[in-house]
């Protein structure tokens, strides 16, 4: 079953998520998005498509736009690709009860390669543990790395981080500057108003 750990965490007769059973995309790229998610505590769920569901990562302290900067993504389970379109309240006593804003969406362009130049599949990517991307949303742009930790007390979390681009800008700070939805254009205070299914 497609997207099984997420369909077993959640109780969709009192939430309003999707239970997801497409697996295609709407476009011919693969689609990201990142939502601002304000539950036990805020943080930023980044989602890329890959092999027909959402791949997620939580970002405590949202991406950032500075390649200096390695933010933690700790992997959670699969999304299905009708999530990247979830924006509203999942009820308190749901898991990841609170409020959820899509904060940034786009497609991507898959930009990895091998040591001889040629292309590395999404899929192969995410399995060895280096992933990189050229975003193209509303907010953010340009290439990104998801870097999975293999040793030491982070093993198994991975870093996402901005590559040194022209888009990139370390005095650019979007977390704290663009705090709206790119679907509604609410706050996180206007879509808690909300009422939750």
């Amino acid at each position: 079953m497609r997207n099984k750990e997420y369909k077993e965490k959640r109780d969709f007769s009192k939430t309003n998520e999707p239970f997801g059973d497409k697996g295609k995309g709407k476009t011919n790229e693969p689609i990201f998005v990142i939502q601002k998610h304000d539950a036990s505590h805020l943080h930023y769920d980044f989602r890329i498509e890959i092999d027909g569901t959402l791949k997620s990562w939580s970002v405590p302290k949202g991406p950032s736009t500075d390649p200096h900067e390695k933010r933690l993504a700790v992997p959670t389970e699969d999304h299905p690709l009708e999530y990247a379109d979830f924006e509203g309240m999942i009820p308190e006593g749901q898991y990841g009860g609170g409020t959820v804003m899509i904060w940034d969406r786009g497609t991507f362009d898959n930009i990895a390669e091998d040591e001889k130049g040629k292309p590395i599949s999404l899929k192969k990517s995410y399995e060895n543990g280096t992933v990189e991307i050229y975003l193209k949303g509303e907010k953010l742009k340009g290439g990104y790395a998801l870097i999975k930790m293999k040793s030491g007390n982070m093993e198994g979390n991975w870093l996402l981080i901005k590559m040194d681009d022209d888009k990139a800008d370390a005095r650019r700070n979007p977390v704290n500057t663009e705090t709206k939805s790119v679907k509604t254009g609410r706050s996180l205070e206007e879509i808690k108003k909300e009422k939750p299914k």
